[in-house]
């Protein structure tokens, strides 16, 4: 490949990487739009994350399977705790999004590279190095602040404990997400449109089984017939925009773009993710000093962790 080619090739597939990363941040201007009266009539029947989360899944896999060769769909064992994972990720990282700020999920569920660290050190076996536990030590902080800066203290109870479980919510989707990171990892050799539209399909499956499970045929037919026709549109945009298409822009940035300048790249996300809900929903989204402070140090930790380093190797 000629220097100019491989220069357009780069150039290219960072451009690819900062559209997926605006692509994801859409994630809370689509659950503001869908849970809040905004004068649109979106928000009405009312859906609950998890049917939001089971129609997105729903359409964008249906979309990222169009990408899938067939020789490329095969099944492995590991195929199914990635989906199952990945299912309670969405589902707590969309509860998070809808019930609470948007800085919180969308920040908290960004510490999923630093749970990937601990997690491949303390269980895989992997090397430590004296940045990646810096690395864990700043963002670790970052969490704890916002956790800490939010946690309800002048609500009655009921509502107090609602605000923790949010809270919560929010640091679980940042842990299954780094379980969903490595399981990738792990399948790295399947094709990349393949396991998403797994991921993206058995979350709907998933959520929709766990429906009909619970609560039985009658309230599983009233849940999934529940959206309506303008809603069904805004999920099928929500579920390709934000979810499908991104994917695919993210696999073929990394074909030319290392992990590293990829994992900083798609920073864009949290940055942007708030400011969307905040356009919408000012009186919700309204980010606190603790959400500037701590996300703040978590996008810190996570360019800490992979800014180029020239020179001597870092100690170990």
């Amino acid at each position: 490949m000629s220097s100019a080619t491989h220069v357009q090739s780069v150039g290219s597939a960072r451009a690819c990487l900062v559209l997926a990363a605006v692509l994801w941040s859409l994630g809370s201007l689509f659950m503001r739009l869908l849970r809040e009266p905004l004068g649109v009539g979106l928000h009405e029947p009312a859906l609950t994350p998890l049917q939001i989360a089971c129609f997105r899944g729903a359409f964008g896999g249906a979309l990222m399977l169009l990408l899938v060769r067939r020789a490329e769909m095969r099944f492995r064992p590991a195929m199914g705790a990635m989906v199952l994972i990945f299912t309670v990720m969405s589902a707590l990282y969309l509860s998070a999004l809808a019930l609470g700020p948007a800085a919180n999920a969308i920040f908290l569920q960004n510490t999923a590279p630093l749970w990937v660290f601990v997690i491949a050190v303390l269980f895989l076996g992997e090397r430590a190095d004296r940045v990646g536990w810096q690395t864990v030590l700043i963002g670790a902080t970052g969490a704890v602040v916002i956790v800490a800066g939010n946690w309800p203290t002048d609500l009655p109870p009921d509502e107090q404990q609602t605000q923790v479980v949010i809270l919560f919510m929010g640091v679980g989707s940042g842990i299954v997400y780094a379980m969903v990171v490595l399981l990738l990892r792990a399948l790295r050799d399947e094709s990349s449109a393949w396991l998403v539209a797994l991921n993206l399909i058995g979350t709907a499956v998933a959520l929709g089984g766990f429906v009909w499970a619970r609560y039985g045929w009658a309230a599983f037919a009233e849940w999934v017939t529940a959206p309506s026709a303008a809603q069904l549109a805004v999920l099928a945009v929500f579920g390709a925009m934000q979810m499908a298409i991104p994917y695919w822009l993210f696999s073929r940035g990394l074909r030319a773009v290392s992990p590293q300048e990829a994992a900083i790249i798609t920073l864009i996300e949290p940055l942007l993710n708030p400011v969307w809900a905040y356009l919408l929903t000012p009186a919700k989204d309204t980010p606190t000093p603790a959400m500037w402070a701590g996300g703040g140090l978590i996008l810190l930790a996570l360019v800490w962790r992979y800014l180029p380093r020239g020179g001597a190797p870092v100690d170990k």
